[in-house]
């Protein structure tokens, strides 16, 4: 009997051992099935790009194929859910703008933004760039000052959704400067740069990744960036700050999440292999171009800058009065 103790004894041990070896063999084995990357915006557009960069440089480091899957509608709010819904394995991620931290103080989301949500990484930031109509007098930022003061509520600056990193930067400008501006909402930020081109709508203020390149053709004009330094790729476009309103600074800001509950040691390789990726020369020059930086952040700091963001987010909405409509 004593022997048929011992027996079952050792039985027991090894199917404990076992399985604890499959777990570390499995999660010694991420990724070992091809990883979905959630963008919540509709294909081409600049959160787009950088997360297909992202994946298809992933696809070489993990061996691994990496796919973009665009669940757009919502501002932002129908991918993002979608995510936290999954399975927190670290196969279905999130590349997201500020929007998701906005949404938190506009929408009642399906979620929760720090239960739901695992911060990876902080993957890039950038200025955003006051551009105007060339049908437009003004010439620069304190002359456009001048002449919203001098016709309250004549000038149409378009947004490309209510909540987004553009709404929150002209309501900030609104409340810095005392003008009267009217925003116009759009369901997206191309046609507001074809109305922006034509003269319908006076001004647009949109992150430099997207308005770089009709800023460059001179199709719109750039009268100021709401970074704290002047951008490189437009050294001539002075900051809000020296325009005329010290300190002003704003940046847009994208960003990648896996689903809460993911593992630390997935979280850990995610964020050091996407880091290697943020620190090659090719991207960070393609993207310095446009006005952006990339960033190489710990899950923590990126954590932490969300929070931050968090903060400083709800106060503007909360100044400027901004509901959803």
């Amino acid at each position: 009997m004593a022997d048929r103790r011992s027996f079952l004894g050792q039985v027991a041990v090894g199917a404990a051992i076992a399985a604890v070896g499959a777990r570390v063999s499995a999660q010694a084995a991420y990724p070992d099935k091809p990883i979905r990357i959630v963008v919540p915006f509709p294909p081409g557009g600049s959160v787009d790009a950088l997360a297909r960069h992202i994946a298809q440089r992933l696809t070489v480091s993990l061996g691994q194929n990496v796919v973009v899957e665009n669940k757009a509608g919502g501002n932002s709010v129908i991918g993002s859910d979608h995510v936290a819904k999954r399975p927190g394995d670290g196969y279905t991620l999130l590349v997201n703008a500020g929007n998701l931290v906005i949404n938190q103080h506009l929408l009642k989301t399906p979620y929760d933004l720090e239960k739901d949500f695992t911060p990876v990484a902080l993957l890039a930031k950038g200025a955003l760039i006051v551009c105007l109509t060339p049908k437009l007098p003004p010439q620069t930022f304190p002359e456009l000052v001048a002449h919203a003061k001098a016709n309250p509520g004549k000038l149409n600056f378009a947004i490309g959704s209510i909540g987004s990193g553009g709404h929150i930067a002209t309501e900030l400008l609104k409340g810095r400067t005392g003008m009267d501006l009217f925003v116009l909402p759009y369901k997206g930020s191309q046609p507001a740069y074809v109305d922006l081109m034509s003269g319908e709508i006076q001004g647009f203020v949109e992150p430099a990744l997207g308005a770089m390149p009709h800023v460059k053709s001179g199709r719109i004009r750039a009268v100021a960036v709401t970074s704290a330094t002047r951008l490189a790729a437009l050294p001539d476009v002075p900051t809000v700050a020296e325009s005329g309103v010290p300190g002003f600074e704003f940046y847009a800001w994208y960003g990648l999440w896996a689903p809460g509950n993911t593992p630390p040691d997935v979280v850990k390789l995610l964020n050091a292999e996407v880091n290697k990726i943020l620190a090659e020369d090719e991207l960070k020059s393609r993207l310095g171009e446009q006005g952006f930086d990339t960033q190489q952040t710990s899950p923590e700091e990126f954590a932490r800058f969300v929070r931050k963001d968090y903060e400083s987010v709800g106060k503007i909405i909360a100044d400027a009065g901004i509901k959803t409509q």
